[in-house]
């Protein structure tokens, strides 16, 4: 199993967000959640960093620039959807990846307080 670390820059971008009121509070994260074109179609104008910042998990030993090095997405690209968040919190509880799993309570108790 791959393990993962807690990205930094993705829980402060969210955080940022969410302080901007740049959120989602109700949505089907099954019917949003961005697949692999979106992905490709953010790099094409976004660098990996900001690529990176929309994913709380930076997978271990993965190389840096390559979308298998960031996991648990938490938006749209544009705005953090709570869904998103509470999707990143349930697969990280499942596969036991505490640290991922922090954060994204975290977030969402953070966004459920200024919503």
């Amino acid at each position: 199993m791959a393990s993962y670390a807690v990205n930094p820059a993705a829980v402060a971008r969210a955080r940022r967000l969410i302080e901007a009121r740049q959120y989602v509070l109700e949505s089907d994260w099954g019917q949003v959640q961005p697949d692999a074109a979106a992905g490709n179609a953010y790099l094409q104008k976004h660098s990996w960093q900001e690529y990176g910042e929309w994913h709380l998990g930076l997978t271990g030993g993965a190389n840096e620039e390559t979308k298998a090095r960031h996991a648990f997405v938490f938006g749209d690209y544009r705005r953090v959807h709570r869904s998103g968040l509470v999707a990143c919190l349930y697969r990280a509880a499942e596969w036991r990846h505490r640290d991922v799993m922090r954060a994204a309570f975290e977030l969402l108790e953070y966004l459920d307080a200024e919503s």
